[in-house]
C-alpha cells in the first residue's frame, strides 16, 4: 500500500482517521494499533508476525531489566556499604546479558533475512583462494516490510531501558504499536520510544490545526514525489540499466537527475507520512532539513536522513567511544600527538564503525559498504587536513566564512554528493567505475543539442516540469533557511488567498503528476531498506 497511492490516500487514511476520532480517547491507541497491523498485513501478509516477535523480545527483555533494577534498589538498602560495589557489578553484568541477548536476537532476524546470502557468499569467496570451499546455498528469502527501520527502533528502546533513560513498558501491545505505527513503518523516520510512545498512547482530539497542517504537508509531499521524482525516474532508469550505451553529459545528467529524484521522493514520502501522523495529533521526528544548502559533507549528513544519523551516533559512535579499545587508543594518541590530533585519531576510529554501519544498513553488498566508506573517507580527509586549512586561510587573509567561500563550499558538497549518489544508484561497483569514467570520455553537449537526451524516457516537457519543480523547492528551501514557517504563514492568510495556494498545489499534482498512460508505478527507493 503505497503512501502516494489512491488506496492509501482516499480509503485507508481517511477511514483510519474517521474511526480514530469516533473512538473514545482512552481507546484511540488501540484503534491505531489495529489499523497499523491491517496496513502491515496488506503489505507483508503473515510476515507481520516477525515484527510482533521483535516487539515481544524487547518487551520481555524490558521486564527483566525492570525486575533486576527493582531488586537492586531493594537489596541495596539492606547491604553493608562495602558490599554494594560488588553487588552492583553483578547487577550490571546481568543487565548487560539481558540487553545483549535481546539485541542479538532482533538483529539476528534482520541479518539472516537481509544479509545471509551476501555474508555467506562473501565467506565462500574468501575461502576459495585458500583452496577451501564452504557449503553455501543461495536462499530466496522474503524481507518483511520496514524491518531495517523497526529493528533499529526496537534496539533503541531496549538499550535506552538498559541505560536507565526510562522504565520498560509493561504492556507489550504499546511497544508493538510503537514499532508498527503505519505512517513510519515503510520509510521512517526512525522514532524513539520516549518521544513517540507517549504520543501514540495518549488519545488526541480532532484538531482543525492538525488537520490543516497535516493536509498541507501531505500535498507538498505528493508534489515532490509525483510531479518531480516520478518524472525523473524514467530517464534515470533508462541510463543506469544500459549504462554501457551512454557517456559524457548523458551520464552526468542521469546522476544529477537521480540526486533530484531520491531527494524529492524520500523527503516527499517523509512529508506524506509526517502529515498523516499529524492528522492524528502525532508529531514524528524531522528527517530532512534542506541538506543541499550544506557547506560540508558532515553538515549534509546532519540534514539528510537525520534519524538514521542520530541513531548511529547514539548507539554506535557512543558505544565505540566508551569501549576499552577506544579508551586505550585515546591514551596512546595523547602520548604521541598534539592536542588536535590526539582527539581526532580516536574520533576517526569510532566514525569508521558509524559509516560502515551506515553503508551496511542500506543494503547487502559491496557497493553499499563502499558507499558508506566513501563519505567516511571524505570526512576523515577533512579532519586530517583541517590544521592545514587553518594555516592557509590565516596566511592568505581570506575569510573562510565569506559569502563567496560559502557558495564554493556548497557547490563542492553538492558535487561530492552527486558522485555518492552515482555510486548508490549504480547496479554494482563495476558499473559505478565505468559510469564515472565515461563522464570524462568524449564529453560533449551534442546529445542536448540534437535532442537525443529527450528520447530516454523523459522528454522536453518533462524536463521543464522538473526544472520548475526544482526552482520551487529551492525557493521554499531558501525561505525556510531564513526562518519562515511556511505552513503557519499560509494557514494565517485570508481565506481566498489560502485556497488559491491549496488549489494551485492540488491542480499541479493532478495536471503535472507523472501517472496514468505512459508512466509506470515508481516504488519508493527507501522502502527497499
Amino acid at each position: 500500500m503505497s503512501y502516494t497511492g489512491y488506496l492509501y490516500l482516499f480509503v485507508f487514511l481517511e477511514l483510519s482517521y474517521l474511526f480514530y476520532i469516533a473512538v473514545p480517547l482512552k481507546y484511540r491507541w488501540i484503534e491505531l494499533l489495529v489499523v497499523s497491523l491491517v496496513f502491515y498485513f496488506f503489505s507483508s501478509k503473515w510476515l507481520v508476525l516477525l515484527m510482533v516477535l521483535c516487539g515481544f523480545i524487547v518487551y520481555f527483555a524490558g521486564l527483566f531489566l525492570n525486575k533486576i533494577n527493582d531488586g537492586f534498589s531493594m537489596a541495596r538498602k539492606a547491604l553493608p556499604k562495602e558490599e554494594r560495589k560488588d553487588f552492583k557489578t553483578i547487577i550490571n553484568w546481568q543487565k548487560r546479558a539481558v540487553v545483549t541477548v535481546a539485541v542479538l536476537s532482533i538483529f539476528g532476524i534482520l541479518i539472516y533475512l537481509k544479509y545471509y546470502n551476501f555474508l555467506l557468499g562473501s565467506l565462500n569467496g574468501l575461502l576459495k583462494p585458500l583452496g577451501l570451499s564452504a557449503s553455501f546455498k543461495h536462499l530466496k528469502l522474503v524481507l518483511p516490510l520496514g524491518i531495517s527501520y523497526y529493528t533499529l527502533m526496537a534496539a533503541s528502546y531496549i538499550i535506552d531501558v538498559y541505560r536507565g533513560k526510562y522504565r520498560a513498558e509493561t504492556n507489550p501491545f504499546k511497544i508493538i504499536l510503537f514499532l508498527c505505527f503505519f505512517p513510519h513503518i515503510t520509510e521512517g523516520p526512525i522514532g524513539r520510544y520516549d518521544l513517540l510512545g507517549p504520543q501514540l498512547i495518549e488519545g488526541h482530539r480532532a484538531s482543525y490545526k492538525n488537520f490543516t497542517y497535516g493536509t498541507q504537508l501531505i500535498l507538498w509531499g505528493l508534489f515532490k514525489k509525483i510531479v518531480i521524482a516520478d518524472r525523473a525516474a524514467s530517464m534515470v532508469s533508462t541510463v543506469f540499466k544500459n549504462y554501457t550505451d551512454y557517456s559524457g553529459v548523458v551520464v552526468l545528467l542521469a546522476a544529477l537527475m537521480f540526486t533530484v529524484q531520491i531527494y524529492a521522493e524520500f523527503s516527499g514520502c517523509i512529508d506524506v507520512v509526517t502529515g498523516s501522523a499529524q492528522l492524528f495529533g502525532i508529531s514524528l521526528q524531522s528527517n530532512f532539513e534542506r541538506p543541499f544548502f550544506s557547506k560540508s559533507i558532515n553538515e549534509f549528513w546532519r540534514r539528510w536522513h537525520i534519524t538514521l544519523g542520530a541513531w548511529l551516533r547514539d548507539y554506535v559512535f557512543y558505544a565505540v567511544s566508551l569501549s576499552k579499545p577506544f579508551m586505550n587508543l585515546s591514551k596512546w594518541a595523547k602520548k604521541h600527538f598534539n592536542e588536535y590530533y590526539a582527539a581526532m585519531v580516536p574520533a576517526l576510529f569510532a566514525l569508521f564503525f558509524v559509516w560502515f554501519g551506515n553503508g551496511f544498513w542500506h543494503g547487502a553488498g559491496e557497493k553499499y559498504i563502499l558507499y558508506g566508506l566513501y563519505y567516511y573517507f571524505i570526512m576523515a580527509l577533512g579532519m586530517i587536513m583541517e590544521p592545514l586549512f587553518v594555516k592557509f586561510f590565516s596566511a592568505t587573509g581570506l575569510k573562510r566564512d565569506s559569502g563567496f567561500m560559502n557558495c564554493l563550499k556548497t557547490v563542492r558538497t553538492i558535487v561530492l554528493v552527486v558522485i555518492g549518489m552515482l555510486m548508490f544508484r549504480a547496479t554494482s561497483m563495476k558499473a559505478f567505475y565505468a559510469m564515472f569514467g565515461s563522464i570524462f570520455k568524449g564529453f560533449s553537449f551534442e546529445p542536448i543539442i540534437n535532442g537525443a537526451i529527450f528520447k530516454l524516457g523523459t522528454d522536453a516537457h518533462d524536463y521543464l516540469i522538473i526544472a520548475v519543480g526544482v526552482v520551487i523547492l529551492l525557493i521554499v528551501g531558501l525561505l525556510k533557511e531564513r526562518g519562515h514557517f511556511i505552513r503557519a504563514e499560509v494557514a494565517s492568510m485570508n481565506l481566498a488567498l489560502r485556497w488559491v495556494i491549496y488549489l494551485a498545489l492540488i491542480l499541479s499534482i493532478i495536471i503535472f503528476g507523472a501517472y496514468g498512460t505512459g508512466y509506470g508505478q515508481v516504488d519508493p527507493i527507501y522502502a527497499q531498506f
